[in-house]
């Protein structure tokens, strides 16, 4: 039996990213607790918990990327059965928040459909949620629940720092992004840069212009997630013909929908450092594309949480990269 500070505890993974559900259990040095999930004929959900967790602080890690009606409902099904089977407490380990970016009516009669997703899984019975890089920290609101939204620039910093590259520039894609790339920038002591885009429809983007200077430098482009890939084409080959002698990018989560990878292996970038809290498979997978792996850190709010710790000591910018030491 698993247990840290007297606390009896079980990490479970649904389908989503079992991979990096393995991770944090290793470094937790627990084995993933037994459940299976199958479906009916007509596509139903059906959840099975293998063993008890009366009592037990239970954590679940189910990112909610494509397909993401799936990844919610498995999640839904997940905590109502936890709930109803007496777990003390369901912690939700969800790196990536799906429908993020519908975080505000950006027209009129739009729905808000992250405070809904918010909204069933507080009504499911969920008692906290661990998520990664949030699209909007406002986000954090629309629960009632604790949530803890972790880093993932101190790891992609770390990497970059060990790279030991030359006269670095880091670039925004867009002026929403700029208070993200100033504090990639802070962490490796560079300039920043804004690339002024407008986008005319969805998953389009046309470049305006370029505030900072780029010409003979190595540009870095940072951003939160990459879904089509289109404005970081747009953002990698404007960056070269402007004057950069190589571009990186850096995301937290690569959606990557559509054309997103062949955009990527056409595109003027030398390499994508991304995370893994969604898992690529094969389709997906690129020479160009590096994941490193935040299983150390959301282990490591797993240990707080159950010692009674602060989680915002994890939220520490340089004794992150500091103290971090699993590979990537």
């Amino acid at each position: 039996m698993a247990e840290i500070n007297r606390k009896k505890f079980k990490i479970f993974s649904l389908s989503a990213n079992r991979a990096l559900a393995k991770e944090i259990a290793e470094y937790m040095n627990v084995p993933l607790s037994d459940c299976s999930i199958s479906r009916f004929a007509d596509g139903e959900i059906q959840i099975d918990i293998g063993e008890t967790v009366r009592g037990h602080h239970v954590f679940v890690v189910q990112p909610t990327h494509t397909p993401v009606n799936e990844n919610i409902m498995e999640l839904l099904v997940m905590v109502d059965a936890l709930k109803r089977a007496s777990a003390k407490t369901i912690n939700l380990i969800v790196p990536y928040y799906g429908y993020s970016r519908q975080d505000r009516k950006a027209r009129a009669r739009q729905p808000i459909t992250a405070k809904l997703v918010a909204n069933l899984i507080e009504a499911a019975g969920a008692t906290r949620m661990m998520t990664m890089d949030l699209h909007a920290s406002q986000i954090q609101g629309f629960f009632d629940i604790p949530i803890d939204d972790f880093r993932a620039l101190p790891t992609m910093a770390k990497y970059f720092m060990e790279k030991n590259l030359e006269d670095v520039v880091v670039a925004s894609p867009d002026h929403g992004g700029a208070t993200r790339a100033r504090k990639l920038a802070e962490y490796l002591d560079v300039p920043i840069a804004i690339i002024d885009k407008r986008r005319p429809k969805p998953n389009v983007a046309e470049v305006m212009g370029l505030i900072g200077e780029v010409e003979g430098k190595t540009a870095v482009i940072i951003d939160d997630m990459i879904d089509t890939a289109g404005t970081l084409q747009t953002a990698a080959n404007e960056l070269q013909k402007r004057g950069a002698k190589a571009v990186y990018a850096a995301c937290t989560h690569p959606i990557l929908s559509g054309p997103a990878v062949e955009r990527i292996d056409d595109s003027a970038l030398v390499e994508l450092v991304t995370t893994n809290t969604i898992c690529l498979d094969d389709k997906k997978k690129s020479d160009k594309i590096n994941q490193l792996s935040i299983g150390y850190l959301l282990a490591e709010g797993i240990k707080h949480i159950l010692n009674d710790q602060p989680v915002s000591d994890l939220f520490k910018p340089m004794a992150g990269i500091a103290e971090w030491q699993g590979d990537y």
